[in-house]
């Protein structure tokens, strides 16, 4: 099977595209063309792979990106067997001729726009109609797979659900240390970039520091610059996911400080996952599925959100015993309570990190998922037709 995969919002090493789905058909024997933003992102493409290169759509600046796109699927489609898109966007280019075609629901892109700070206001209302009516045409006219279980209410037919799972090592990792903290991951003013660099002024007296790996948005770049300086912190940017993982092992614990935003209360945040395949222990904040995955586990400490003036779902703070003021020094409090708890119980950070990583490797192993959607891949590329007749609205089994 020849599948041609494209993407111009997400970056070419992006962990569920490149590492898990296109690894997952090479290692099938399929082929695969990628067409992505590699000049944009400074990536060498991967052996193996025919690449196709285009500018990244980023922010407002997406005309150049979709006009470039639209050639560039035209091309790499005349002899593929399948089709694979995973922004929202590329629906507008599709070519008229083309084969059977996928799109990788990652997101609730309507509830993902209240964290998109580019947007000016008059278009956060206009948008929602118009992205409505674009994935309903996709409903119709293409094959859906979708990355949370929650993303079903969305639409109206049934479609499989390819959860985003992590690669877990078949060994336990190094058991958690004690002078070091983790984040990995898109920072961005929701995901907690303001109350991470009070965090860590605050554990630098403590002797720990915070590591940052993963890309910034630009308003957040220039505050997480002046922290590094200061040294308080280290920011390495954007690191491959398999990389940066390896860097993480080992870490005191790993940070997920997600405000309370709709896009994020319906989903499991990768990155918990993932700190626990490393056997980190987890310091979440109260959104739903990671309060409810981190509880259940005993795997790591939940804290407040961090907006000023936000109290949904604030929970009492585990080490304190009480539920502290919102805002962004309410959560830093909590997380620094929280990580010195760590620090100073050695066995305690141990059993945390222990049974996080036998519930990646039991639950959330993406080998133990990725032959089920390369067969669904290969059944919809061998008999292209109504997605009701195909699709199995189910989540495809761990």
């Amino acid at each position: 099977m020849r599948v041609c995969v494209a993407t111009t919002v997400h970056h070419p090493e992006d962990a569920r595209i490149t590492h898990r789905q296109i690894r997952a058909l090479l290692d099938a024997g399929h082929e695969v063309t990628f067409v992505a933003p590699f000049t944009h992102c400074n990536v060498t493409p991967s052996p193996g792979i025919r690449a196709v290169d285009v500018p990244r759509a980023v922010g407002l600046h997406r005309s150049r990106a979709l006009r470039a796109s639209s050639s560039a699927l035209r091309r790499a489609t005349r002899d593929a067997d399948l089709l694979l898109v995973h922004d929202i966007e590329l629906l507008l280019t599709l070519p008229r001729r083309r084969p059977p075609t996928v799109w990788d629901v990652h997101e609730d892109t309507i509830a993902a726009l209240d964290a998109k700070s580019y947007l000016p206001g008059p278009l956060r209302g206009v948008l929602p109609p118009l992205i409505r009516a674009i994935e309903s045409r996709a409903e119709r006219r293409l094959h859906l797979i979708l990355a949370e279980e929650a993303y079903r209410a969305r639409f109206p037919g049934p479609h499989p659900v390819v959860p985003n799972h992590t690669y877990v090592p078949p060994t336990p990792p190094p058991p958690p240390g004690d002078s070091r903290v983790v984040y990995v991951g898109h920072i961005s003013a929701a995901r907690g970039a303001a109350e991470m660099i009070e965090v860590a002024r605050r554990l630098r007296p403590y002797g720990i520091r915070l590591d940052l790996i993963g890309p910034a948005d630009a308003a957040v770049r220039p505050m997480l610059r002046d922290a590094q300086r200061e040294g308080v912190l280290d920011w390495f940017g954007y690191v491959p996911n398999r990389h940066a993982l390896r860097m993480a092992e080992g870490a005191l614990a790993g940070l997920s400080l997600l405000h309370d935003l709709p896009n994020y209360r319906q989903s499991t945040p990768t990155k918990i996952v993932e700190y626990m395949a490393r056997g980190i222990p987890v310091v979440t904040t109260p959104l739903p599925n990671a309060a409810s995955l981190v509880g259940r586990v005993d795997c790591g400490t939940i804290v407040p959100f961090g907006e000023p003036g936000a109290t949904s779902g604030t929970v009492a703070d585990p080490v304190a015993g009480a539920a502290p003021d919102s805002g962004s020094d309410a959560v830093a409090d909590a997380v620094v309570r929280a990580v010195l708890r760590l620090r100073d119980d050695r066995e305690r950070r141990a059993e945390m990190g222990a049974r996080g990583y036998v519930e990646a490797l039991n639950h959330y192993h993406w080998p133990a998922v990725a032959g089920d959607f390369v067969a669904l891949l290969e059944r919809w590329a061998e008999a292209p037709g109504p997605v009701s007749a195909l699709s199995p609205g189910r989540t495809v089994p761990a």
